[in-house]
């Protein structure tokens, strides 16, 4: 029998940024909740740069301002997002998004997912119901309609009534839970680094599906974006072996000076793309919440985006739960979440698979599509307004 120590209402695996975000949407409630993370401490108190800059949509961001982690991100490291522009091969039209008239606001903002780390655990170290175990992984996990028992690689064992699974789109404890998912590897590799350049960004987004490669230039700092190449992965890992001035030279060559002259700004670096749909979101005391549940591909910047909302999703319905005397792993509650999960992200998902397929392929009537496509939307006005509102809901 465990003790009262290794008792808890809810074990979250995983103190990513989705995995704290939940954690702290239940700060208000008297829950006692345990976040495993195989990670170390220091680590998670000092989460080192990583690349990765992420495009919070407003809805985010209003997350993040509730739970109290918004205004623990240095302004310096918010970068307002004014416009985009999706380009195709050397054609010089621009498929363009834009904020609404006279709205006052950008469509975005750019953060470093290293930033929002740090806000987050900085968060959850001001609040007491949540208690981290870091140094540890998760070894196994059963669940049945009475509760669930989490095993922990130096043998602990937690009890609760409900464990979430926050553990990346290739989550061991989603395969411990017997829940299968989709995961296609997809032979590419996205190679990040940040750039100063000596053209004007003006707070505009590019995305640019040239052949054999996509490129995105987001704007952060004056003068300087952070650069993402999409390749091959065995091109990728080529482009990271050079030398920084060869690495400038051919990544000039490739953005056809469009930035001018460039400089490096930070190290370079490469993640494999992975995409992955959980067959379920849920079972009986468990549920699945951001890449665990759902892992897009980056093309369209939202998938932290949709990882955050679960988790506000879930967290809704568990305080709901709490609140009319019901249990928190609620059955249920589970199952709504489930479906509302499903039906909201469903479509940005098989959507966005759909774009990557037709803008990476090399036949010619795909290129004749995607060039089509893009004129088509841009005199739609409803498709383009449509996905700038979804970019401020």
């Amino acid at each position: 029998m465990g003790g009262a120590e290794d008792r808890f209402d809810i074990v979250v695996v995983g103190a990513g940024p989705v995995g704290l975000s939940f954690a702290a949407s239940l700060a208000q409630s008297q829950l006692k909740v345990a976040v495993v993370e195989q990670n170390s401490i220091d680590t998670l108190a000092n989460p080192p740069f990583d690349g990765r800059e992420i495009a919070l949509t407003h809805a985010s961001i209003r997350i993040l301002r509730e739970i109290g982690a918004w205004d623990a991100i240095p302004a310096s490291d918010k970068s307002p997002l004014h416009g985009a522009r999706v380009l195709n091969g050397s054609s010089p039209f621009a498929l363009r998004f834009d904020p609404p008239s006279g709205s006052g606001e950008p469509l975005g903002v750019l953060v470093p997912n290293c930033r929002i780390r740090d806000a987050l655990f900085k968060t959850i170290h001001l609040q007491n119901h949540a208690r981290l175990l870091c140094g540890h992984s998760v070894v196994d996990a059963t669940t049945s309609q009475t509760g669930a028992v989490v095993t922990l690689s130096d043998g602990v064992q937690l009890n609760a009534s409900l464990v979430v699974a926050a553990d990346s789109r290739l989550s061991a404890t989603r395969d411990l839970l017997g829940i299968g998912a989709d995961i296609n590897r997809l032979g590419y590799s996205m190679l990040i680094c940040r750039v100063r350049h000596e053209r004007a960004h003006h707070q505009v987004a590019i995305e640019w599906f040239d052949h054999h490669q996509t490129i995105a230039m987001l704007p952060l700092a004056e003068g300087v974006s952070s650069l993402l190449l999409t390749l091959c992965s065995n091109e990728a890992d080529r482009l990271l072996a050079f030398s920084d001035h060869l690495f400038l030279r051919e990544l000039t060559n490739r953005c056809r000076g469009r930035l001018g002259k460039m400089t490096l700004a930070s190290k370079r670096h490469a993640y494999p793309l992975v995409t992955t749909w959980a067959h379920k979101f849920q079972a009986p005391s468990a549920a699945l919440i951001g890449d665990a549940a759902i892992g897009m591909h980056p093309v369209t910047a939202h998938g932290f985006n949709i990882g955050i909302s679960s988790q506000k999703q879930l967290a809704y319905g568990i305080l709901t739960a709490c609140r009319d005397g019901r249990e928190i792993a609620d059955p249920d509650m589970l199952h709504g979440y489930e479906r509302w999960l499903r039906l909201s992200a469903a479509p940005l998902f098989h959507g966005t698979n759909i774009v990557v397929g037709l803008y990476s392929s090399e036949h010619p009537a795909a290129r004749l599509a995607r060039h089509v496509g893009l004129r088509f939307a841009q005199h739609v006005p409803f498709m383009r307004h449509g996905i700038s509102a979804m970019l401020r809901r």
